[in-house]
């Protein structure tokens, strides 16, 4: 298990069923689980409020492709408003962890990358897509990409690059139309 703490908030990671798992599911106010009869890695992550002990959530699933493959799990914590967002495999969640709800489930097609908070926005990076949400995890904009691919952020503009053609747009507003 890995342990972090960030603004207050508590999050474990474990990649295998933990010791304490019987306590986590206890004291949760929210607990999850996804494809746990599906082959695929494993991997836990609990997220404790301020001042509280045990997680208030806990999510749990397998998920597919892993690392083996090369895509690794990732967890990003908009501090902010304590909203929790969690990209393993093809798989996308966000959760309140304050009222301890889960906002939405999504999906992004081949693999999860990673998450990045650039201001008030934050961005995924997956084999095929870019996408962005806003603090309060509403999607603002999603874009299909093929690799090899990259993008900065500049100034609140996107510059992506797709296969050696740029373009640039707000972070906010997304590409434009095709």
């Amino acid at each position: 298990m890995i342990a972090s703490s960030v603004a207050g908030f508590r999050i474990v990671f474990a990649s295998a069923t933990p010791p304490l798992y019987d306590h986590y599911i206890r004291h949760a106010k929210l607990s999850e689980s996804f494809g746990l009869s599906d082959d695929g890695d494993y991997l836990l992550v609990g997220a404790s409020q301020p001042s509280r002990e045990w997680p208030t959530l806990v999510v749990e699933q397998r998920y597919d492709p892993g690392i083996r493959s090369g895509f690794t799990p990732g967890v990003h914590l908009m501090t902010e408003t304590s909203i929790l967002l969690i990209g393993a495999g093809t798989r996308l969640l966000a959760y309140d962890i304050l009222r301890a709800k889960r906002l939405w489930q999504d999906k992004t097609s081949c693999g999860f990358w990673g998450w990045a908070q650039h201001g008030d926005t934050v961005v995924l990076s997956a084999e095929l897509e870019i996408a962005a949400w806003d603090l309060h995890g509403r999607k603002l904009w999603s874009r299909s990409v093929e690799p090899p691919w990259t993008y900065q952020v500049a100034s609140g503009s996107i510059e992506l690059e797709v296969m050696g053609d740029r373009t640039s747009f707000p972070i906010t507003e997304g590409p434009p139309s095709r």
